[in-house]
C-alpha cells in the first residue's frame, strides 16, 4: 500500500510541476497571458471536435505506455517504438488494401499482421539480449532508426499514391475504416480498443503465471532463474508483446485516423508512450490518466497556438521537463533497489 501511494503521489507531483511550469512560461513569454492560458487549459473542452481529437491522441499513448510497461516489468526497456509503430502502420495499410474484399475479416487480418511484424522487430532484440546479452536499449533504438528510412522509401517510392498531394500510400477502402465516435472529430473506435487493453494487460501482469514470471524476472533475474523461471524465454516473449502493443498503435492509427501510411506520421509517438509509462510508474491502470494528461498538454498547446501568439515549442519544453522528472524518479528507484539488493 505504501508503494502504491508513493507511486500515485509521484504522478500528482509531476502533474503539478508541469502545470506550474506552463503557467510560468505563458506569463513570461506570452503577450496575452490570460487569453493564452484560457485556450491552453479550456480549449480542448470547448467543442466536440477539439475534445474528440484530444481523446484520439490518447489512443497511441495508451498502447505505447502499455508496450513499455510490459517490457519493463520483465526487466527490459523497448526504445524502438517509433519504428515499430511506423512499420506496423505500413504493413497494415498494404494488407488492408489487398484484403478490402474481405471487409471486417480483412480489418482483423491486416491489424494482426501489422502488429505481429512490429512484435517480430522487438522480439528479435529480445532474442539478441537473451542469446548474446546485448543491450536492448541500443538494439531496439538502432533497429528503429534503420526501419524508418526503409518505410519512408517504400511509402514515397513503389507504394506512393500519385493522386494525392501527401507523401502517402493509397487510402484504405471505406469499409475497412474504424467507425468514428464523435463526429466531426477524428476520434474512432480505436480509443475503446486501447481502453480495453488496459485491464487485459493489468490482469496478465498481476494474475497470470507468465505475468508473475515477468515480474520476478524484472525484480531479480538471478533469483528468478534459480527459482526455475526461464528468464531468457521470458525476455524474448515480453519484448515481443511490447512490440505487438506498439504495433497496434500503428495499426489503429491507420484504420481509425489516417486511413493510409503517411510519411513521418509516427514521429514522437514512441517517446510519448515511453513518457506515459514513466509517469505512470509502469502501472497499466495509471497509463490512462497519464496519457490523457500528455494529450491535453499537446492539444491545448496547438489550440493556444492557433488563437494567440503562443508557440508550440513551449509545450515541447514542458514535455521534456515531464520526461526528465519521470526519468529522475525511475533512476532514484533503481538506485534504491540496487542498494537494497
Amino acid at each position: 500500500m505504501k508503494k502504491y501511494l508513493k507511486g500515485k503521489l509521484n504522478i500528482v507531483i509531476i502533474f503539478a510541476i508541469s502545470l506550474l511550469l506552463i503557467v510560468l512560461l505563458v506569463l513570461l513569454l506570452s503577450e496575452t497571458p490570460a487569453r493564452t492560458l484560457f485556450f491552453f487549459f479550456i480549449g480542448p473542452f470547448r467543442s466536440l471536435f477539439s475534445f474528440g481529437n484530444m481523446l484520439n491522441a490518447v489512443t497511441p499513448l495508451i498502447f505505447g505506455g502499455l508496450a513499455v510497461t510490459i517490457a519493463m516489468k520483465a526487466g527490459s526497456l523497448n526504445l524502438g517504438g517509433e519504428g515499430q509503430i511506423y512499420f506496423s502502420a505500413f504493413i497494415t495499410t498494404i494488407m488492408a488494401l489487398a484484403l478490402s474484399p474481405l471487409g471486417f475479416f480483412g480489418v482483423v487480418i491486416a491489424v494482426t499482421l501489422g502488429a505481429l511484424c512490429a512484435a517480430f522487430l522487438a522480439a528479435f532484440c529480445g532474442y539478441c539480449k537473451a542469446k548474446w546479452n546485448t543491450n536492448e536499449l541500443i538494439t531496439t533504438f538502432l533497429l528503429s532508426c534503420a526501419v524508418i528510412p526503409v518505410v519512408n522509401h517504400l511509402i514515397t517510392g513503389p507504394f506512393m499514391d500519385p493522386d494525392t498531394s501527401l507523401l502517402s500510400t493509397k487510402k484504405i477502402a471505406e469499409g475497412m475504416k474504424l467507425p468514428l465516435l464523435l463526429k466531426p472529430s477524428s476520434l474512432s473506435a480505436g480509443f475503446l480498443i486501447a481502453l480495453a487493453f488496459v485491464p487485459v494487460v493489468h490482469y496478465f501482469l498481476t494474475r497470470s503465471k507468465m505475468g508473475y514470471e515477468f515480474r520476478m524476472t524484472g525484480i531479480n533475474e538471478l533469483f528468478a532463474r534459480y527459482g526455475g523461471i526461464h528468464t531468457k524465454r521470458n525476455t524474448i516473449i515480453s519484448m515481443g508483446l511490447s512490440g505487438f502493443l506498439y504495433g497496434l498503435a500503428g495499426s489503429i492509427a491507420v484504420m481509425g485516423t489516417y486511413h493510409a501510411a503517411i510519411k513521418g506520421f509516427s514521429s514522437g509517438l514512441g517517446w510519448g508512450g515511453l513518457t506515459a509509462a514513466l509517469i505512470a510508474g509502469f502501472s497499466p491502470v495509471s497509463v490512462i490518466p497519464c496519457a490523457l494528461f500528455l494529450a491535453w498538454i499537446d492539444c491545448g498547446a496547438r489550440i493556444a497556438m492557433q488563437n494567440t501568439g503562443f508557440t508550440h515549442e513551449i509545450a515541447l519544453i514542458v514535455q521534456a521537463v515531464i520526461f526528465l522528472l519521470s526519468t529522475s524518479l525511475l533512476i532514484k528507484d533503481f538506485k534504491i533497489k540496487k542498494r537494497m539488493g
